[in-house]
């Protein structure tokens, strides 16, 4: 169940293709992939950098959970992804522990990913997003 690497670190931003073009001048980095997640209500950009990703959302509409987030805290951190081999076993045993979960049942997130949050009030308010990956 434990963690095994961060999966990414995601930003919340205003202007995803803003943000992509400063990455792209400033660090010469481009992403592997972007896509609407419409179901999370954002679009979103991954950026590969090291055995980690840079996650970009950008919210569809100002009445997602980033809209609402941008619209309280403006663009920044929103919340940090631990890469985990079996989710159904990591939800179980958080749940177990007594952590609040805002994903109760994992579900599909970006790439195809299972995921599943964990509330930020357990974690010194930061949001946890779990992905389960598997090598190979």
């Amino acid at each position: 169940m434990l963690p095994y690497n961060i999966h990414h670190t995601a930003i919340a931003v205003s202007d995803l293709d803003r943000t992509l073009e400063y990455y792209a001048t400033n660090f010469k980095i481009r992403p592997i992939s972007i896509e609407t997640i419409d179901d999370q209500g954002v679009r979103e950009a991954m950026i590969a950098l090291g055995g980690s990703h840079i996650q970009l959302l950008e919210p569809l509409h100002p009445d997602t959970p980033v809209g609402r987030f941008l619209a309280k805290h403006g663009e920044g951190l929103h919340h940090i992804a631990f890469a985990v081999t079996d989710i159904d076993t990591a939800v179980a045993h958080l749940r177990e522990q007594g952590v609040s979960l805002i994903d109760e049942v994992p579900r599909r997130g970006g790439g195809g990913h299972r995921i599943a949050f964990v509330h930020p009030r357990d974690h010194n308010g930061t949001l946890i997003e779990l992905v389960e990956v598997h090598d190979g």
